[in-house]
């Protein structure tokens, strides 16, 4: 037995008396299986109508199960009484759910439970149990049908096979006749702290239904194979495109400093860069600077979900609770793996972003791309892909570990546990930016430089090496940090955007 659903007759729930199950035939004829069969607000009477019960039936529902916990009898709920409670429903310790459920139902924050408080948690979870309920049940028949149930899930973008559908059923369908009702769709989900989504409400099945408590234990793969990829390449694409287009004439500075290998000044870089192109001049790059980040920022935002999944199922832990050191690993990975992905865009940005025009002319993009192929050999598009690499790393790393542990101790410390609005997720990421920038900085004028320079001319640099101890010999260590003005006047900014950007396409997309 395994899953709160099914422990829950444990603890003295009440069944309603009938004199023969129906089956799933004939409740598509009968008019369904309870009396709440209107779409349309939800009430508490509702409630009780689907599960026919009287009020006193279910205070006396909850007060046993509130007594299930509370062994001791000492009148309140502490984690350690959740915590032993849901052992004894049989939920396999590392899917189990005692510190939220613990933090949802401490109204007063006092770390105790009182039955007043258990109480409201009950109220509110079954409203809300019922309210997805009512809306899977297109039919209004007061019960879920199979195909009723694939269609949600269809709609939230999780694909199963029939085979995985009828596990789901079965689960849940404690009696065994092919449907749903909301006694047992309650059962399943009450103790669940969670908000009760379908794409939740499938993974917690996967997570705590699935696993066998015998000897052979089956853990299922996770969510993510479901959920369709292209919505996180959407939400990072438009971040990542958004913020770039903002931030362009702060980039194209940037680069043209971090290549002068001369004392290098802001005005007359500006100057410089005005008389060449005009207004114009400082947006030189910028498409194909957007065709390269839009999947770049897909790509990483992409993997580091799919990486921070992969950790969770590793250490038994929730997707949000891998750790700063799961973070780093998970950002830095995602970084080097997009990064990989796009370098050649990045390259010929740069170069595009430092040719020396004659008459404000800006080079083509296809003559000047066929000129590096030929003239310098297909190696070439990867020149710097190293320290770009080691530069990646620690930055997407520090950037994207640093923003969620930012924002989650904004949740703990600031927001009392509310979601973190848009004036807190652009600090979050302004901060989070502006440390991954500075970190590894030396690095990205390394790689602008080998970017830029012909690697057939006399002067070229052999590699990063080469490029380090010219720079520290004829510039000193300040060479390093050229551009770094204008580079952190735009990764604040643009940090900030992105990750704005990001989270109002997840909220949009529903991921």
């Amino acid at each position: 037995m395994s899953g709160a659903g099914q422990a829950v007759g444990h603890v003295g729930f009440p069944k309603p008396k009938m004199e023969a199950k129906p089956t799933a035939e004939n409740e598509r004829h009968s008019g369904g299986c309870n009396p709440v069969k209107k779409p349309g607000p939800v009430s508490m009477d509702h409630v009780l109508l689907a599960l026919r019960e009287t009020k006193e039936e279910r205070e006396l529902r909850i007060r046993s199960l509130f007594n299930f916990f509370d062994v001791a009898n000492v009148g309140y709920l502490d984690y350690a009484q959740i915590e032993a409670g849901l052992s004894a429903l049989q939920i396999p310790a590392e899917y189990k759910y005692a510190k939220d459920l613990l933090k949802v139902c401490d109204a007063n924050h006092d770390g105790r439970v009182d039955y007043q408080e258990f109480r409201r948690y009950m109220d509110d979870k079954e409203l809300e149990l019922y309210r997805i309920f009512q809306a899977i049940d297109v039919e209004h028949n007061g019960c879920i049908l199979p195909e009723e149930l694939l269609d949600a899930l269809i709609r939230a973008g999780i694909e199963i096979d029939d085979e995985e559908l009828a596990r789901f059923v079965e689960h849940v369908d404690k009696d065994n006749n092919g449907i749903i009702t909301f006694e047992e769709w309650r059962d399943f989900l009450l103790l669940y702290p969670h908000e009760a989504t379908i794409e939740n409400i499938y993974q917690y099945w996967e997570r705590v239904c699935l696993v066998d408590i015998g000897e052979h234990a089956v853990i299922p793969e996770g969510i993510s194979k479901h959920v369709h990829a292209s919505k996180y390449l959407i939400a990072g694409g438009v971040a990542g495109a958004t913020s770039r287009t903002a931030t362009a004439p702060l980039d194209r500075l940037k680069v043209v400093l971090q290549v002068q290998t001369t004392r290098a000044h802001i005005m007359p870089a500006i100057k410089d860069i005005w008389r060449d192109g005009g207004f114009l001049g400082f947006f030189r790059g910028n498409g194909l600077n957007v065709i390269k980040v839009a999947p770049e920022s897909a790509i990483k935002f992409y993997a580091y979900e799919m990486l921070k999944d992969f950790i969770a199922n590793g250490q038994g832990e929730d997707k949000g609770d891998i750790g700063t050191a799961g973070r780093l690993f998970a950002g830095g990975m995602a970084g080097a793996v997009a990064q990989t992905a796009i370098y050649p865009m990045d390259l010929v940005k740069t170069r595009l972003q430092t040719y020396a025009c004659e008459g404000g002319k800006t080079p083509n993009l296809g003559a000047l791309s066929k000129g590096i192929l030929v003239q310098e050999g297909p190696r070439a598009f990867y020149r710097g892909l190293i320290p770009s690499l080691l530069g990646i790393i620690p930055y997407a790393g520090i950037d994207l570990a640093a923003y969620e542990t930012l924002k989650d101790m904004s949740k703990t410390y600031i927001l009392q546990d509310s979601e973190p609005g848009p004036l807190v997720q652009l600090g979050c990421g302004t901060i989070s930016g502006a440390l991954g920038a500075t970190c590894v900085y030396p690095l990205q004028v390394i790689r602008t430089r080998l970017q830029a320079q012909r690697s057939n001319t006399a002067t070229a640099y052999t590699g990063m090496t080469d490029v380090f101890w010219r720079t520290l010999q004829h510039e000193g260590f300040r060479g390093f940090y050229k551009g770094i003005f204008p580079n952190m006047l735009k990764v604040v900014p643009s940090a900030s955007i992105t990750y704005l950007v990001y989270e109002t396409m997840k909220k949009s997309l529903d991921l």
